[in-house]
């Protein structure tokens, strides 16, 4: 059990890792992968039951993660790393040729953790929902957790299996969304908006609950922790998480500018001189 200040300390180093990567490779996702570090971090350090020396794709009874926006894999590999999955020397070659850490996760290099390629929008709650149910069939009374973009929801596959998870009773699923407002072409009220996702959801049959501010650690382990007793109850469960983009640097926090930039040797500092290496940089 880790308790909320040594969850902090690891979620600043994961942010020194996230914007390490990307400045490496000159490329990659900064801002949604910083505004989701709480989460991850608590999720993957305090509330998952996963066993990361001994990974297998399966993942019998233990809890699983699907990460949906895959795009925002600097914090799922530093997350990964960091937990024990494998080396965090690993996480300099981020994006590189031949590299196990893509730019998005995949599943033919083996990189442990990883159970599914991701990236390409809409389907981590479809393959979320068919893990949970495959859960149920075999009598496994382990979780399913996803984590999706708002931008996302407006891809069609998303209502898909908001409809069929309901309708199937899949009430071991825990999705959340990052409510951060922002994708890559500008905000998302003025992209499409979404209107009253929590709304939508509790239409389609969800159980949803709200995390008003994702990047207060917590916050996040309550809201977690809640969703927790909240699942075998008939009903999946969504969590509507509001984050900053870019949290935790401040010239990055609240634009989708940085939703796919990398920070220059300048800005890298910078960022760097607001986050304290508490682990130990890879």
């Amino acid at each position: 059990m880790s308790n909320i200040t040594e969850l902090k300390q690891i979620a600043s180093q994961v942010r020194r890792d996230i914007v390490r990567m990307v400045h490496s490779a000159q490329s990659g996702h900064p801002g949604g992968s910083l505004g989701c570090t709480d989460f991850m971090v608590a999720l993957y350090f305090e509330v998952m039951n996963h066993n990361a020396a001994n990974f297998n794709m399966d993942g019998q009874n233990e809890d699983l993660f699907f990460l949906s926006n895959g795009h925002i894999s600097p914090v799922f590999y530093s997350v990964l790393s960091r937990s024990g999955y494998f080396n965090i020397d690993e996480m300099s070659t981020f994006r590189q040729l031949n590299s196990r850490l893509q730019g998005h996760p995949t599943t033919h290099e083996g990189l442990p953790g990883v159970r599914v390629a991701s990236g390409s929008l809409g389907q981590g709650m479809s393959v979320a929902a068919g893990a949970a149910l495959t859960k149920k069939l075999n009598g496994d009374s382990s979780l399913v957790f996803s984590l999706h973009g708002d931008g996302e929801l407006q891809e069609g596959q998303i209502w898909e299996a908001a409809m069929f998870a309901p309708n199937h009773q899949v009430d071991n699923l825990i999705c959340t969304i990052d409510a951060n407002g922002q994708q890559i072409d500008g905000s998302t009220e003025e992209v499409m908006s979404l209107g009253d996702i929590g709304g939508k959801f509790e239409a389609f049959g969800w159980d949803v609950m709200h995390i008003e501010n994702g990047n207060d650690m917590s916050q996040v382990l309550a809201g977690l922790n809640q969703a927790k007793t909240r699942t075998g109850q008939g009903k999946p469960v969504l969590i509507v998480m509001k984050t900053d983009m870019g949290s935790g640097v401040d010239f990055m926090e609240g634009t989708h500018e940085w939703h796919g930039i990398a920070p220059n040797d300048d800005q890298l500092a910078s960022a760097l001189n607001q986050l304290e290496e508490t682990l130990g940089d890879y």
